[in-house]
Protein backbone atom coordinates (compact mmCIF):
# COMPACT_ATOMS: atom_id res chain seq x y z
CA UNK A 1 0.00 0.00 0.00
CA UNK A 2 2.69 2.41 1.30
CA UNK A 3 4.64 1.92 -2.05
CA UNK A 4 1.70 2.97 -4.11
CA UNK A 5 1.15 6.06 -2.53
CA UNK A 6 5.10 6.88 -3.39
CA UNK A 7 4.72 6.14 -7.15
CA UNK A 8 1.21 8.18 -6.72
CA UNK A 9 3.10 11.19 -5.38
CA UNK A 10 5.83 11.21 -7.50
CA UNK A 11 3.24 10.92 -10.41
CA UNK A 12 1.65 13.94 -9.30
CA UNK A 13 4.80 15.79 -8.58
CA UNK A 14 6.38 15.28 -12.31
CA UNK A 15 3.02 16.42 -13.93
CA UNK A 16 3.36 19.38 -11.23
CA UNK A 17 6.45 20.00 -12.25
CA UNK A 18 5.58 19.83 -16.27
CA UNK A 19 3.30 22.63 -15.78
CA UNK A 20 5.28 24.88 -14.00
CA UNK A 21 8.03 24.11 -16.68
CA UNK A 22 5.73 25.16 -19.29
CA UNK A 23 4.26 27.86 -17.11
CA UNK A 24 7.91 29.62 -16.60
CA UNK A 25 9.29 28.56 -20.11
CA UNK A 26 8.37 31.83 -21.21
CA UNK A 27 7.00 29.85 -24.76
CA UNK A 28 3.54 31.74 -23.95
CA UNK A 29 3.00 35.28 -23.35
CA UNK A 30 3.02 36.95 -19.57
CA UNK A 31 0.43 39.30 -19.34
CA UNK A 32 3.16 42.04 -18.69
CA UNK A 33 4.37 42.06 -21.99
CA UNK A 34 1.15 41.51 -23.77
CA UNK A 35 0.06 44.34 -26.34
CA UNK A 36 2.90 46.58 -24.93
CA UNK A 37 4.92 48.62 -27.90
CA UNK A 38 8.14 47.04 -28.39
CA UNK A 39 11.32 48.71 -27.06
CA UNK A 40 13.24 50.13 -29.57
CA UNK A 41 16.05 48.18 -31.78
CA UNK A 42 19.24 48.19 -32.18
CA UNK A 43 21.03 50.74 -35.13
CA UNK A 44 23.66 48.52 -35.99
CA UNK A 45 23.02 46.90 -39.20
CA UNK A 46 24.58 43.51 -39.74
CA UNK A 47 22.25 42.54 -42.98
CA UNK A 48 20.98 45.47 -44.52
CA UNK A 49 18.17 47.58 -44.39
CA UNK A 50 18.52 48.76 -41.11
CA UNK A 51 15.48 48.98 -39.31
CA UNK A 52 13.14 50.74 -36.70
CA UNK A 53 9.96 49.50 -34.88
CA UNK A 54 8.38 52.51 -36.18
CA UNK A 55 9.40 51.30 -39.89
CA UNK A 56 7.90 47.93 -38.85
CA UNK A 57 3.83 49.61 -38.16
CA UNK A 58 1.59 48.64 -41.51
CA UNK A 59 2.30 44.79 -41.06
CA UNK A 60 2.42 42.30 -38.45
CA UNK A 61 5.99 41.60 -37.81
CA UNK A 62 8.49 39.03 -36.11
CA UNK A 63 11.67 40.37 -34.35
CA UNK A 64 14.08 37.49 -33.40
CA UNK A 65 17.11 37.64 -31.12
CA UNK A 66 19.97 34.87 -31.66
CA UNK A 67 23.72 34.74 -31.31
CA UNK A 68 26.45 32.50 -33.10
CA UNK A 69 27.63 30.98 -29.98
CA UNK A 70 23.85 29.52 -28.97
CA UNK A 71 23.22 25.97 -29.95
CA UNK A 72 19.27 26.00 -30.32
CA UNK A 73 20.03 29.09 -32.54
CA UNK A 74 21.92 27.01 -34.81
CA UNK A 75 19.39 24.20 -35.06
CA UNK A 76 16.16 26.65 -35.99
CA UNK A 77 18.49 28.68 -38.42
CA UNK A 78 17.62 26.97 -41.69
CA UNK A 79 13.73 27.66 -40.40
CA UNK A 80 13.78 30.88 -40.25
CA UNK A 81 15.46 30.89 -43.65
CA UNK A 82 12.43 29.23 -45.02
CA UNK A 83 10.46 31.64 -42.56
CA UNK A 84 11.70 34.41 -44.57
CA UNK A 85 11.09 32.64 -47.97
CA UNK A 86 7.69 32.46 -47.34
CA UNK A 87 6.24 35.29 -45.78
CA UNK A 88 6.00 36.91 -49.15
CA UNK A 89 5.80 40.54 -48.11
CA UNK A 90 2.73 39.56 -45.75
CA UNK A 91 5.24 40.18 -42.41
CA UNK A 92 8.55 41.48 -41.71
CA UNK A 93 11.08 39.46 -40.47
CA UNK A 94 13.90 41.34 -38.17
CA UNK A 95 16.94 38.94 -36.57
CA UNK A 96 19.21 40.57 -33.56
CA UNK A 97 22.10 39.54 -33.57
CA UNK A 98 22.68 39.74 -29.31
CA UNK A 99 25.94 39.29 -27.15
CA UNK A 100 27.89 38.59 -30.25
CA UNK A 101 30.80 39.32 -32.34
CA UNK A 102 30.53 40.95 -35.37
CA UNK A 103 32.65 38.26 -36.47
CA UNK A 104 30.36 35.39 -35.15
CA UNK A 105 27.42 37.40 -36.26
CA UNK A 106 28.90 37.59 -39.85
CA UNK A 107 29.94 33.77 -40.62
CA UNK A 108 26.81 32.59 -38.85
CA UNK A 109 24.70 34.69 -41.25
CA UNK A 110 26.71 33.90 -44.43
CA UNK A 111 26.45 30.08 -43.54
CA UNK A 112 22.77 29.79 -43.33
CA UNK A 113 21.74 32.27 -46.37
CA UNK A 114 19.70 34.58 -44.44
CA UNK A 115 18.73 37.69 -46.42
CA UNK A 116 16.34 39.30 -44.30
CA UNK A 117 17.25 42.43 -41.98
CA UNK A 118 19.74 41.80 -39.12
CA UNK A 119 20.85 44.17 -36.42
CA UNK A 120 23.58 43.42 -33.80
CA UNK A 121 23.70 44.31 -30.07
CA UNK A 122 27.05 43.47 -29.56
CA UNK A 123 26.64 44.56 -25.48
CA UNK A 124 23.48 43.23 -25.02
CA UNK A 125 21.67 46.46 -24.43
CA UNK A 126 18.75 46.38 -26.24
CA UNK A 127 17.47 42.55 -24.26
CA UNK A 128 16.65 44.07 -21.26
CA UNK A 129 14.05 45.96 -22.52
CA UNK A 130 12.51 43.67 -24.53
CA UNK A 131 12.98 40.50 -21.54
CA UNK A 132 15.42 38.35 -22.88
CA UNK A 133 15.43 35.30 -20.91
CA UNK A 134 17.55 33.36 -23.16
CA UNK A 135 18.28 32.29 -26.53
CA UNK A 136 16.48 32.14 -29.39
CA UNK A 137 14.05 34.41 -28.35
CA UNK A 138 11.05 35.11 -30.72
CA UNK A 139 8.58 37.89 -30.57
CA UNK A 140 5.39 38.65 -32.57
CA UNK A 141 4.35 42.23 -32.91
CA UNK A 142 0.85 43.28 -34.60
CA UNK A 143 0.04 46.13 -36.93
CA UNK A 144 0.87 49.23 -34.30
CA UNK A 145 4.04 47.53 -33.30
CA UNK A 146 2.81 46.24 -30.09
CA UNK A 147 4.35 42.74 -28.82
CA UNK A 148 1.61 40.12 -28.89
CA UNK A 149 3.32 37.40 -28.21
CA UNK A 150 6.83 36.19 -27.10
CA UNK A 151 8.46 32.78 -27.50
CA UNK A 152 11.69 31.07 -26.64
CA UNK A 153 13.61 28.51 -27.94
CA UNK A 154 13.87 27.65 -31.21
CA UNK A 155 11.16 27.62 -33.47
CA UNK A 156 9.64 26.18 -36.69
CA UNK A 157 8.74 27.99 -39.86
CA UNK A 158 5.58 26.52 -39.83
CA UNK A 159 3.89 27.50 -36.02
CA UNK A 160 5.30 30.82 -37.16
CA UNK A 161 3.02 31.30 -39.85
CA UNK A 162 0.12 30.25 -37.98
CA UNK A 163 0.61 32.54 -35.86
CA UNK A 164 0.91 35.17 -38.08
CA UNK A 165 -2.13 33.77 -39.45
CA UNK A 166 -3.99 34.41 -36.21
CA UNK A 167 -2.70 38.00 -36.18
CA UNK A 168 -4.40 39.05 -39.63
CA UNK A 169 -7.70 37.89 -38.95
Amino acid sequence: MRRGSVWTGLAIAFVGALILAEVVSGTGTPKAAQRRIAPALPATTLVAPAVTVAQLRGKPAIVHFWASWCGPCTVEAPELAHLAAALHGRARLVGVDWSDSHSGGAAFVAKHGWSFPNLEDPAGRTGGPWGITGLPSTFLLDVRGRIVARLTGPQTAAGLLGRLRSLSG
